[in-house]
């Protein structure tokens, strides 16, 4: 079978190789799956480059998000275990973890549908706690995960403002739904917070960029508001002048979404229960702005991983996808 293999660290589109490989072999408790769609995620990049916090051996597969199909014809969502993860024709996964892909979705929108999602409920909801009639401030809102995040806050009756960088992406976030879009280049972000929120601030925001968005953050977030670390597209990792937290009574919290796989593996079952739910209704439907062939796996990690992409790019093998 075909699979992508990085067998040095660098740029995905200079270290990605699509290699002839032999088809993996199911163990006990494990499911050998046939690849309909991959989904491209930012750590993807980092796996390539050497900088996620997992560094598998080389060389691997990238790819930690597929939808695929059992051998007697389930359609479902994994994740595979690197170093052999799911840029492939084939994966094996381990069977306790599958989940049915919603019935709602196509093959590209369930492989999209499943960590950026659950990373968002759990952030949003489990962590912070997001009320309705809340503001939810969200960075990056036309990517992945802030695209998800937007959806999840509409839902949850919160007004959502999407900050974004560029006109092209602000007309996604005005698309998918945000009250307030914010052009960080173009925008004063503090100012707008500010003035759309009555001077109070934001009382949630979610951050999966780091650097400059989270110093800005903190100077527009509410008394008793939160703010949900999710990770650092920016490649910066902001430090966190605490004295500030306390003097403005404001919550800094992390979330690693893959940890309650480990410690509370049956709060992902209920959290697809709501989102299968959500998808059914429209209510939220993951955005997926481009579908490429597994030829063309690598030249799209590494648009993602130069952050002009929007949305959620999905490998697609020929004659895979329904």
């Amino acid at each position: 079978m075909q699979a992508w293999q990085v067998h040095e660290n660098g740029e995905p589109g200079a270290v990605m190789r699509l290699d002839e490989v032999a088809e993996p072999q199911a163990g006990p408790g494990q499911l050998k799956l046939k690849v309909l769609a991959a989904n491209i995620n930012f750590p993807d990049a980092l796996l390539c480059r050497g900088q996620y916090q997992v560094r598998p051996p080389l060389p691997f597969t990238p790819g930690v998000e597929i939808c695929g199909e059992t051998p007697d014809g389930r359609r479902v969502i994994a994740n595979p275990a690197l170093p052999h993860g799911g840029f492939a024709e084939y994966v094996v996964v381990d069977e306790a973890a599958v989940l049915p892909a919603p019935p709602a979705l196509d093959d590209a929108e369930a492989a999209a549908l499943h960590i950026g999602y659950q990373t968002g409920w759990f952030g949003l909801h489990r962590r912070a706690h997001l009320r309705s009639g809340e503001t939810l401030l969200v960075h990056a809102a036309a990517g992945g995960v802030g695209s998800a995040a937007v959806q999840l806050g509409k839902a949850a009756g919160a007004r959502v403002i999407g900050v974004v960088g560029g006109p092209e992406k602000a007309r996604i976030a005005e698309e998918l739904g945000c009250d307030l879009v914010i052009d960080r280049r173009a925008d004063d972000l503090i100012a707008k917070v500010k003035e759309f929120t009555g001077g109070k601030g934001a009382d949630v925001v979610y951050d999966p960029v780091g650097g400059d968005a989270y110093a800005k953050s903190v100077k527009c977030v509410a008394f008793e508001g939160r703010i949900v670390v999710v990770g650092f597209a920016s490649g910066v990792i902001p430090t966190a002048a605490l004295n500030h937290a306390l003097v403005k009574n404001y919550t800094i919290m992390g979330l690693h979404w893959g940890l309650y796989a480990q410690k509370d593996p049956a709060s992902i079952g209920r959290c697809h229960a709501e989102l299968t739910a959500l998808a059914a209704d429209g209510t939220v439907k993951p955005l997926v702005s481009e579908r490429v062939a597994l030829k063309d796996a690598a030249a799209a990690v590494q648009r993602v991983a130069d952050g002009i992409t929007t949305g959620r790019v999905v490998i697609v093998p020929e004659g895979a996808a329904r």
